[in-house]
């Protein structure tokens, strides 16, 4: 039973939502790697809860300890350990639904796969808590790409059923990507903010919940990145997308949409401009063949609506093997998306940086 990922770069995810901490083993970086840690405390800021009425109460400052392998301000090459201490707990809130499997939850899947010893307070290992040690190291693995010139930056492009704008030949540039991470709410279009946020508020005073698509663009990957089957820049990055909490869904370029194409409408032509081969479409996000062709990799990923409802919802009492209404209490974000966002940049820097070392 493994919590481990990478190859180059080898990453070891470990705690409960409400254990004493939660934290990574990161295995495999170089000596001598300067980090900025304001920069990484800027990433775990975006993420954190509890910061405004559309997330959770439960707050979490996410102040990070390393434990080793960084000394003078440098990575030293040896094994580099974090640890975030869990300081707002509320487990008794958990205690009168241990046996009632919560919809949508790994509450059953985690009981069967871990015989009944698993930790349930807050989902415990398959918590979302678990992302904020995902974020620190996508925030290391996002500096040392930085020094190559490559950049990643996220937007909402949708909350329900409204809609952004999204990344296209005209928008996607880096003033664009650093505008949005300067962005509390990340669009593209911040007109669409006041919407969105309205629309959290009503599904959190009914009770309910909202999920959302976030869209993802990484600028400067050289072309040639990459392999044609197992370790292709999609099945790279999908592997630890699909390892966040709640994404049931990654498309790269236009995805799904580009079955509705004709070939001629959705090959992507190429030409030359400065001894630079670049192409006038992007329907293939930037990735051809399993292997990155120069231009932006872009990819979106479909995030469902918070499992944690305060509705009644059907289910079972597996210590009575009977069926059960549940309503469940706690505290919970009526829309996860937008702490996602992070989330999502941090998989993707921690995927293109292993894909470059590999390569």
């Amino acid at each position: 039973m493994s919590g481990m990922w990478g190859n180059k770069i080898k990453y070891s995810i470990f705690g409960e939502s409400h254990g004493e901490g939660i934290g990574m083993v990161i295995d495999g970086l170089e000596p001598g790697i300067e980090l900025d840690l304001d920069f990484i405390e800027g990433e775990m800021a975006r993420r954190a809860p509890g910061k405004d009425k559309l997330s959770t109460t439960r707050k979490e400052g996410d102040n990070f300890k390393i434990l080793s392998g960084f000394f003078k301000g440098k990575t030293t090459g040896t094994p580099f350990c974090v640890f975030i201490e869990n300081t707002n707990k509320k487990s008794g809130d958990y205690d009168k639904i241990k046996e009632t499997i919560r919809p949508s939850h790994g509450d059953y899947t985690g009981k069967i796969r871990y015989n009944g010893f698993n930790d349930y307070r807050g989902g415990g290992h398959f918590s979302g808590r678990l992302t904020a040690p995902l974020v620190f190291a996508g925030a290391i693995a996002k500096q040392i790409l930085k020094r190559q010139n490559i950049i990643i930056g996220s937007h909402i492009k949708s909350i329900k059923n409204i809609q952004d704008d999204y990344f296209n030949e005209d928008n996607l540039k880096e003033s664009t990507i650093e505008s949005l991470l300067a962005q509390d709410f990340p669009l593209i279009d911040i007109n669409k903010k006041e919407i969105m946020e309205e629309e959290i508020l009503k599904a959190r005073e009914e009770k309910d919940s909202l999920g959302g698509v976030i869209e993802c663009a990484i600028l400067n990957v050289k072309p040639g990145v990459g392999e044609p089957f197992f370790n292709s820049v999609e099945s790279t990055l999908s592997q630890l997308l699909f390892s966040i909490p709640a994404i049931k869904g990654v498309e790269f370029g236009l995805g799904f949409e580009i079955t509705k194409l004709k070939g001629s409408e959705a090959n992507d032509e190429f030409y030359v401009e400065e001894d630079t081969i670049k192409t006038y479409s992007n329907n293939n996000g930037g990735i051809l063949g399993g292997i990155t062709n120069g231009m932006p990799i872009v990819f979106r990923v479909a995030v469902k609506p918070t499992p944690s409802i305060g509705k009644p919802q059907r289910t079972v009492d597996i210590s009575k093997m009977e069926n059960t209404l549940l309503e469940i209490e706690g505290r919970h974000d009526p829309c996860i998306v937008k702490r996602a966002v992070p989330v999502i940049e941090a998989a993707a820097a921690m995927a293109i940086l292993e894909l470059i070392k590999e390569g």
